[in-house]
């Protein structure tokens, strides 16, 4: 994609280019390389940052990091970075019919989903999504609780007016927001130095109100509270999505990310907890990685003996995705070409994917932390007996099952179902049945209990046998 921007004398290119969807993975300290963009036209002079992110190669081709590129005058840049698949759900859900039109948020770590509601009959009528305008600051919540310290209250705001926004001017008679703790921290100003040493917990992690006058939004909004940790409302707007809290029987919900969370439970009682999974699944801390926009492979299959990879937006391949990365390492197992301790068996470490896309030992390494951090926290607070197990979210709705079985992901002998942007469904069916939402609130809190597992030793054990790329059984 290209962009023409006309930035001010000695001015950033950061603000235009984030408004054209380009992350800053590192928060703009120049550390990553991931926010590259090529000069087609115009000059942008190199800095001493970019040499030290950038090979001399790069920097003759014209790439530049947008984060600390500086232009006089008219620049026309390639971007790197291509928009994102944004995950939403409209499915239909019960209702409480009464007048007027109201608003759910997936408020995510890197996307944002707005959908108006009519409350007469529960239809969607407008979708809004946007990439977190807080992604300058740093892609992953540390960075950005990090900055929150030196700067605080500054992310509240710039999130505050992006949905503000996004939700446009029409009368809404309420708003229910969901996130993860981080951002249920940030939106409301709340303390994030908790947040940021173990054993992260949180005195505030309740639900709060805002008046529409205080926010500047078209009505009154309420974030609803958190579970404990680093599990969210939107964990929580899951459990109602799923009916967890309903069931008889003891089903899952795992919400696979750079902060993984997992929920275990029935009626009668449920069990959460999270685990820093880091950022691979979203493409972080791979060599080729970006996210599932346009150019990432995303799926990839053996063929004639080698790898066939899929293309989003069907051009050449710009990097891998996590349904990709997942897909490539299965695949590599599959013939030979990856060991169970994650060694690439090819004299050069490399694993090739197509059009000059390939693999480094390092980010199977990566691969092998993040999963095995996932599958251990999974494996802890399932056991054995659980019904179902739903996957909630994006890399849950398009990862292929065969794919993560075969790392060890997900277990041999439970039955999968993806259940897409649960987050959204959940806080719209709370929206829809404004009569039972306190008490289904009040009851799905009591019920829950946190377990924060990097204190337990056990895990640290089970983490470290669950990184072998290999298959394994709950019951086994």
């Amino acid at each position: 994609m290209k962009l023409e921007l006309h930035p001010h004398a000695r001015q950033t290119l950061a603000d235009g280019l984030f408004a054209a969807g380009v992350e800053f993975p590192c928060g703009g300290e120049s550390a990553c390389g991931g926010c590259k963009v090529r000069v087609l036209d115009g000059e942008v002079p190199v800095t001493l940052a970019m040499r030290d992110a950038l090979s001399e190669e790069e920097i003759r081709d014209g790439w530049r990091l947008a984060c600390c590129a500086l232009a006089e005058g008219r620049v026309v840049v390639e971007v790197e970075q291509w928009s994102l698949r944004v995950l939403t759900d409209e499915a239909r859900v019960p209702i409480e019919p009464r007048a007027g039109r109201g608003a759910v948020i997936d408020l995510g770590t890197t996307t944002l989903v707005v959908q108006v509601v009519d409350l007469t009959n529960g239809e969607v009528l407008r979708v809004e999504t946007a990439l977190n305008p807080q992604a300058r600051y740093g892609a992953d919540v540390m960075s950005r609780l990090q900055y929150d310290l030196r700067q605080p209250g500054e992310l509240g705001r710039v999130i505050r007016q992006a949905l503000g926004r996004m939700l446009g001017s029409e009368s809404l008679r309420e708003v229910l927001v969901v996130g993860n703790t981080a951002m249920h921290h940030l939106f409301g100003g709340l303390n994030v130095e908790p947040l940021t040493h173990a054993p992260f917990v949180s005195p505030t992690l309740g639900g709060f109100r805002f008046a529409e006058e205080e926010l500047a939004w078209p009505g009154p909004a309420e974030f609803l509270p958190c579970l404990g940790g680093f599990v969210g409302s939107d964990l929580l707007s899951g459990i109602v999505a799923t009916r967890l809290d309903q069931q008889t029987r003891p089903h899952a919900l795992f919400d696979i990310g750079t902060n993984g969370e997992v929920v275990v439970g029935s009626g009668q009682g449920i069990v959460c907890a999270s685990t820093a999974a880091g950022p691979a699944f979203e493409g972080g801390r791979i060599g080729a990685g970006m996210r599932a926009g346009t150019g990432a492979i995303d799926n990839v299959h053996v063929r004639d003996g080698g790898l066939d990879c899929h293309v989003i937006g069907g051009g050449a391949a710009r990097g891998v995705c996590g349904s990709g990365l997942v897909d490539a390492a299965a695949c590599g197992i599959d013939l030979g070409l990856i060991r169970a301790n994650g060694r690439l068996t090819n004299a050069d470490k490399r694993l090739p994917l197509a059009d000059g896309v390939a693999l480094a030992q390092s980010d199977i390494r990566e691969l092998q932390l993040a999963k095995g951090a996932m599958a251990a926290g999974l494996r802890m607070l399932t056991g054995e007996g659980v019904e179902k197990l739903y996957l909630a979210g994006a890399f849950g709705n398009y990862i292929r099952q065969a794919s993560a079985r075969a790392i060890g992901l997900l277990p041999e002998d439970l039955a999968v179902e993806p259940v897409g942007n649960s987050a959204l469904r959940g806080a719209r069916m709370l929206l829809l049945t404004p009569s039972t939402r306190k008490a289904r609130l009040r009851k799905i809190v009591a019920l829950s209990r946190h377990v924060e597992l990097a204190a337990d030793p056990d895990f640290q054990y089970l983490y470290a046998e669950m990184m072998a790329l290999s298959r394994y059984r709950l019951s086994g």
